[in-house]
């Protein structure tokens, strides 16, 4: 679950991290009156979870009420990269003298936390590592160990920090980590992380991701969870426990499991196609669950095609089969669905699609074949 960057600087406080003085605003009016209690040069900043919000023209430096009213007028409504800004904030000025990147993620290669740490902080870490890799200072930390005194200074000496600056970076860092553990994160990211030209250090952005199978260890983290913001598929389909994520492609699709599913997003990737999503429906989906995930998933105007791809183990061949058409003749879909039946009684499943099979519904007895006539069946939808 990803949080918007004031309440992931709430979370951070409690951990000892320092932040400039906002707040959050909902109107232009709200944002003036903000604006004025704040006082002084404030920034106007959209809360959307996403980034690239300053690329935008999400993010407005402001020296008045009434130019923060005319900022959020602005930002308020604005789309970013598909999200619509409800919210602003309004942040307090810095007089700043460097800049970091900080950041905590999961490497799920080396299976340990890995801290990233650049003194091009203010733009794309992405951009970073492909410009300048050497800026990029990497740490993978022991999880049963920690983070040890000594990794700290090693990371903030190899920015040739001194003195205050020094004791406030190794601090944040240490400060940084245990939220991280803490909050059963997959992210904490501060960019830019600042030094004032007084010596103090400064999280000026935060971005925090919490993996959603621990929320139920975290209540308060859980209640920040934004229903409007939510993608209405995604929401959906959390409501119905099943695992859906979308994407950008026009190739819907469906199979019982979460490593089938991820197999067939590359194979699709592989037939030079795009999918629109992952949904995993488990095993032993029956056909009102086979329903809804098919609802949930041709219901994103992108879909062209769908691919189903099942594998019989604990749900049998014959019976998907069964509740396959069950669904489609339940909600009348007519995009085309190109089914991928193997393992447990997959021929006789075949044959029950053969037998019954709408014209909408092919059947391919490979997940490449099938991926192929997918990506073909929703180049010909785009006409």
């Amino acid at each position: 679950m990803d949080l918007y960057e004031y309440q992931g600087k709430e979370l951070l406080r409690n951990y000892g991290l320092e932040t400039l003085p906002g707040i959050v605003a909902g109107t232009p009016e709200e944002a003036g009156r903000a604006a004025e209690t704040i006082g002084g040069t404030v920034a106007i900043k959209a809360q959307v979870l996403t980034g690239g919000r300053g690329k935008a023209g999400g993010i407005k430096v402001v020296n008045s009420p009434q130019e923060a009213e005319e900022a959020a007028a602005q930002i308020l409504g604005m789309d970013i990269r598909g999200h619509t800004v409800r919210r602003v904030y309004v942040e307090g000025g810095a007089e700043i003298d460097r800049e970091f990147y900080l950041s905590v993620t999961v490497d799920r290669t080396a299976k340990r936390p890995l801290i990233l740490f650049s003194t091009e902080g203010g733009v794309d870490i992405e951009e970073v590592a492909e410009t300048k890799p050497e800026a990029i200072f990497r740490l993978h930390v022991d999880p049963l160990l920690g983070l040890l005194p000594y990794q700290v200074r090693e990371i903030v000496f190899s920015a040739g920090l001194e003195g205050d600056a020094a004791k406030g970076v190794s601090r944040t860092l240490t400060n940084l980590y245990k939220a991280f553990e803490d909050l059963d994160a997959s992210l904490v990211e501060i960019n830019p992380l600042v030094v004032t030209k007084d010596g103090h250090v400064l999280t000026l952005d935060a971005k925090v991701t919490v993996d959603n199978t621990s929320l139920y260890r975290h209540p308060d983290v859980a209640e920040l969870h934004d229903v409007e913001a939510a993608d209405p598929q995604e929401q959906r389909a959390q409501e119905v426990g099943l695992q859906y994520v979308k994407l950008d492609g026009d190739v819907g699709i469906l199979g019982n499991g979460a490593g089938l599913v991820m197999s067939t997003l590359d194979v699709v990737a592989q037939a030079g196609g795009e999918p629109a999503n992952f949904c995993d429906v488990g095993g032993g989906a029956d056909a009102e669950k086979i329903a809804t995930a098919l609802d949930i998933v041709t219901s994103n105007e992108q879909v062209e095609s769908v691919l189903f791809n099942i594998f019989g183990g604990i749900t049998r061949g014959d019976e998907v089969a069964r509740g396959l058409l069950s669904a489609i003749e339940r909600t009348g879909i007519t995009l085309p669905i190109v089914v991928r039946l193997d393992g447990t009684n997959a021929e006789e499943g075949r044959e029950i699609l053969a037998e019954n099979t709408p014209e909408n519904v092919v059947t391919e007895e490979t997940m490449l074949d099938a991926a192929r006539r997918a990506v073909e069946l929703a180049r010909d939808g785009r006409g």
